[in-house]
């Protein structure tokens, strides 16, 4: 095994037996059994020590959400992908602590960047579908807070007292607040007409029909239909 992924191995194990505060840079030398300058060789600090133990944890997680295959209705996508995250969080609390539980501007681990690029495209599929009733991005960050602080409540709840009832009402909501149900009928409301937006912008980078500037201009005009 080589330093790096035994300073990692080691940090990972302080991480899930004592917690963050335990992940002192001392402490993960001593386990690792390396010297402190290598340390800060390969990872620069302390803080960038835990990013990567953050991304390298994620990195199963989000191979299990890379490999969702589309079930042909993206708004059931979007709930398993939901519940993908719980699941996660359930299972590695001090693992997602560490990543959604001090957030810091700027500072976010790649794994967690890479999380929120397969969000996003769950939703960009809701968007083509036409059944997004809000923007692709407004839909993401709200799923993506809603989630977290879903989650978060979870992991401080005793595990005994845990209301999963709870957290699939929130999804539930969430879902509903950015999303239309699957078209019925043939009545069109103003709602439909900005849904209809919204696919439409979603759609516009494959459109090969319009040149770069007017893909810009339509785009103007879908977004000051979208936002009202």
């Amino acid at each position: 095994m080589d330093r790096r992924e035994a300073i990692l191995d080691a940090a990972a194990d302080l991480l899930a037996r004592e917690g963050r505060d335990a992940v002192s840079t001392r402490a993960v030398c001593k386990a690792a059994g390396v010297q402190a300058p290598i340390l800060y060789r390969l990872f620069g600090d302390k803080q960038g020590l835990l990013d990567a133990v953050a991304s390298r944890g994620l990195m199963s997680y989000l191979a299990e959400k890379r490999g969702i295959t589309p079930s042909g209705d993206p708004v059931e996508d979007l709930r398993h992908g939901w519940d993908l995250h719980i699941g996660f969080g359930l299972a590695e609390p001090a693992l997602y602590s560490l990543i959604f539980g001090s957030p810091r501007p700027g500072g976010e681990p790649e794994g967690a960047k890479q999380a929120a690029e397969i969000l996003a495209g769950l939703v960009h599929r809701v968007a083509l579908a036409g059944r997004l009733r809000v923007p692709e991005q407004r839909a993401a960050r709200v799923i993506h807070s809603a989630g977290r602080g879903t989650t978060l409540a979870l992991i401080t709840s005793p595990e005994a007292e845990r209301d999963m009832d709870a957290a699939r009402i929130v999804r539930e909501a969430v879902i509903r607040a950015v999303t239309d149900p699957a078209p019925t009928g043939s009545t069109r409301t103003g709602d439909d007409v900005v849904a209809g937006a919204i696919t439409l912008k979603a759609a516009l980078g494959d459109l090969k029909v319009l040149s770069p500037s007017e893909s810009r201009l339509l785009g103007d005009w879908l977004d000051r239909i979208i936002d009202g």
